[in-house]
């Protein structure tokens, strides 16, 4: 128990390292663009092609994990990350910007298929919500954290922050490296009956399908939310950067203390199936609230709660393929990043399409993706070989 304990604080260092430099960049991108003079399409088009290449590469990379191992797919997305972000630093034409991003897509779509497989590894049935809810949490908080140090360090130099996260995701491969060891593979995975290393076809397996389909329609409508809250706040009340700050940031710290001490008890409570659907249940009563509070109080509670929604739905959904999944870990860590990509594509272009029209738009399309979500919980039952309380 205790070597398990210290490899998965290992890994969650890693993971939290790796995003606290995904979060590094984030208040210096505009500055980037500006100084490019990169267009708002051209940017849109950036940030696309990242989620395009992991929705690309993501189904190869989880065969691959479970093909050839969790710790070299984790230590090669790392580096693959710590180039990614040292091409954007030295990036001075659009043509470097936009390889920088494809290689952070690939890296994302080699990192989480392989450290989900590594938690299912090196936890059993009942432990394993706990674990991959710090997991989440370990995502969080590197968000949370991360634009924080890359304001101060962007006022030495502009590109300072894209340095240092190169920097700490080198660190974070060459700790992976020395201190990981391939897990054997999880007994309890392999006695799961029915199990197929299969392609594409096993999207439609009965014990997928509904799963993968909540992923894609709830990241596609938090994708749609999240992409122009900033924008919706900043043109509906005003709001300034601060205030946009103090909200995504606050939202984010709940998100991760619920992830910390309530997912676990949660889904011993409700099962994952049923804390999906309140969750999406919650989450979609107040993105539709959004449009219809004015004041900043009240502006301030909702926002900070509908993170508790998703923050509590996307670790309850990768704790049920991961109980479902049996020796395919890697699939069904590969096929959660597609199918996560696919919303993250589609739900700003629609989004910002809706934005244009209405700014209440946006919120609505989410209202009514997520409602769909709560439909599908509905005539989602568990498979018999798994015992989880419904």
């Amino acid at each position: 128990m205790k070597k398990q304990n210290i490899t998965l604080a290992i890994l969650l260092t890693n993971l939290f390292i790796a995003f606290l430099g995904i979060g590094l960049v984030i208040p210096v991108t505009p500055a980037i663009m500006n100084e490019l003079h990169l267009s708002g399409t051209a940017v849109g088009y950036m940030v696309a092609c990242f989620a395009v290449t992991q929705l690309i590469v993501s189904p190869i990379a989880g065969r691959w994990v479970d093909r050839f191992g969790r710790k070299i797919m984790i230590v090669i997305g790392l580096l693959f990350f710590s180039v990614s972000e040292f091409l954007f630093g030295i990036g001075k034409t659009v043509d470097i910007l936009f390889i920088s991003r494809m290689l952070g897509g690939i890296s994302a779509a080699f990192i989480m298929p392989g450290v989900t497989a590594f938690i299912a590894d090196i936890t059993t049935v009942k432990t394993r919500p706990k674990a991959l809810g710090y997991m989440s949490a370990a995502i969080s908080t590197g968000f949370i954290i991360g634009p924080g140090i890359g304001g101060f360090l962007a006022e030495i130099h502009s590109r300072l922050p894209f340095f240092f996260a190169a920097a700490f995701a080198l660190i974070a491969a060459i700790l992976s490296m020395l201190t990981l060891r391939e897990p054997e593979r999880n007994p309890e995975n392999e006695k799961i009956e029915g199990q197929k290393t299969g392609g594409f076809k096993r999207i439609f397996a009965p014990m997928y399908f509904i799963a993968f389909l909540i992923i894609l329609i709830s990241s596609f409508g938090l994708a749609s939310f999240e992409s122009l809250f900033a924008l919706f706040v900043d043109h509906k009340f005003g709001f300034t950067a601060s205030d946009i700050a103090i909200l995504i940031t606050g939202g984010a710290i709940v998100g991760a203390i619920t992830q910390v001490v309530l997912f676990d008890r949660f889904t011993r409570w409700f099962g994952e199936i049923r804390l999906i659907r309140y969750s999406l249940i919650l989450s979609t009563s107040l993105v539709f609230l959004l449009t219809i509070v004015n004041s900043y109080a009240a502006i301030l509670l909702v926002t900070f709660t509908v993170f508790v929604g998703f923050d509590l739905m996307r670790p309850a959904v990768t704790t049920y393929l991961s109980k479902i999944a049996g020796n395919e870990q890697g699939f069904a860590g590969g096929m959660n990043s597609m199918f996560t990509s696919i919303g993250n594509v589609f739900g700003p272009i629609i989004g910002g399409m809706l934005f244009d029209i209405d700014l209440n738009y946006p919120f609505y399309f989410a209202t009514v993706a997520l409602a769909i979500g709560i439909a599908l919980t509905i005539a989602w039952k568990s498979p018999a070989h798994i015992k989880a309380s419904m």
